[in-house]
Formats: C-alpha cells, structure tokens, sequence
C-alpha cells in the first residue's frame, strides 16, 4: 500500500524549513506550512502548488502558544483531509554569554526550540496515537550533544528535545507511530549566518535533500550531513573541558 504523505511542517517560511517544503513537495507531499510570516508562508504555498501540483495550506503559528499548537494539528488534520506526519522545525538561535543580562534571550530560545517543539509533537502524538498511524519528526542539533560556550539557551534548547524524541521513541516502541529525531551540523541559513565560524557548512538546498531522505526512511535517529557530524557527535561528550572552552 502506497504511503499517504500529509505532513504538518513548523518554522516553514524561512531558512530550513522553506527549503525542506521545497524538497519534499517535489517528492508528492501535500503540507501544511506553519510559522508566524503568513505573507511569506502565502508566497511559498503558492510557488508550491504552481510548481508542483500538490496541496500547500497556509496555516499561521506561533509555537510558543501551546493551545494554538493544538488547536493546528486538528487544523492540518482538516485541511489535507488527514494527516500522517509532523516536522517539529520552528526555532530560533539567540546566542549570548551566562550572565551577560541576556536571559530573555534564553528565553526565547527555550520555549521556541523545546516547548513549542514538544506542544507540536504531543499534540500530533494523541491524534496519530486515536488513528493508529502517524510519523514524528523533530529537527535539534548537533549542539544538542555538548553546550558550547556563547550558545547555552540553544545548546540546553536543543538538548532537551534530543531527550523528549528518545525518550517518546520509547513509549511508542512495538506502536504503528515511528519517531525520526535528525542532528544537523551547519547548514547556511540566518540562523547561523552571524554566529562566527561554522565548520564543515553545507549548502541549504542538500541539507534538506538529507533530511527528506531520512524522513522518507523514516530514520530512528541520524546526523545530517551524516559525516562527519556522526563522528563528531560521538566525540564532544568525550572531549576535555580545556579543549572545548577554547572553542
């Protein structure tokens, strides 16, 4: 039986999200878009549908209202006739040092990259879990795996929903709902443009092609690119305290 391929994707007018809508309606998914830009998210859906003939909802988010995030998972569910998946991919990359005064920056970081994402995801989670099928993507970091200096909100963002995705790949083991959890590396996009160097970047464009294969997969968990990020994700835990903080 031929897959349904209705998907939710968060944080889709921009960066990696826009460019993962991109790919995977050239690859026959019908989407929702979510994010706060509902001008650009129009543009995108329009392109979307005129390029490639498959539907593209519009459907306005801020993640960081956990209601709304419920009330958008029903709303995907209407508008594509049915839904078999979600990207958790909203997020924001506020940086700044501890104790700098910029707490609200962690903020921000936290309840955008961890909270909403787990709103999101709890939500898809009971509808997929009352119709027996369903696919859970979520989208962290490769700074999930070791706080780096100046990205504590994001790296702590990040880490967490490493955590929420193996822990809910648990609860749902021997269920007909499959979790996909991806770490990426850099990819250009503005969330990262600003941030000093950013070693082995890849182009936005191949990053998504990568992530769509494993969501295709349904991949339980991967690093993207897969080298050498998959090497250097095992490492970082390991590495000496003296090393990392000259980074």
């Amino acid at each position: 039986m031929t897959q349904a391929r209705r998907y939710l994707l968060t944080g889709a007018s921009s960066g990696i999200g826009a460019a993962l809508a991109r790919e995977l309606a050239s690859r026959g998914y019908d989407l929702a878009l979510a994010a706060r830009r509902e001008e650009s998210l129009q543009q995108l859906a329009a392109q979307l549908t005129a390029d490639f003939g498959h539907k593209a909802v519009v459907l306005p988010l801020d993640v960081t209202d956990y209601a709304a995030c419920q009330d958008t998972i029903g709303l995907a569910h209407n508008a594509l006739g049915g839904l078999d998946g979600i990207v958790a991919n909203a997020g924001i990359g506020l940086s700044g040092k501890a104790g700098s005064g910029r707490f609200e920056r962690y903020r921000q970081t936290v309840e955008t990259n961890l909270l909403g994402a787990i709103a999101c995801l709890d939500a898809a989670t009971e509808l997929f879990r009352e119709q027996g099928h369903g696919h859970l993507v979520a989208i962290a970091s490769v700074a999930g795996k070791r706080g780096l200096p100046g990205t504590a909100g994001y790296s702590a963002s990040k880490a967490g929903l490493i955590s929420y995705m193996e822990a809910l790949a648990l609860e749902l083991h021997r269920s007909p709902l499959d979790t996909t959890l991806l770490l990426p590396g850099y990819i250009d996009t503005p969330i990262n443009q600003n941030g000093g160097p950013r070693p082995f970047l890849i182009g936005v464009e191949r990053g998504a092609r990568l992530i769509a294969d494993h969501i295709d997969a349904r991949t339980r968990s991967a690093y993207v690119p897969g080298w050498p990020w998959a090497l250097i994700g095992r490492l970082l835990p390991l590495l000496p305290t003296s090393l990392m903080a000259r980074l």
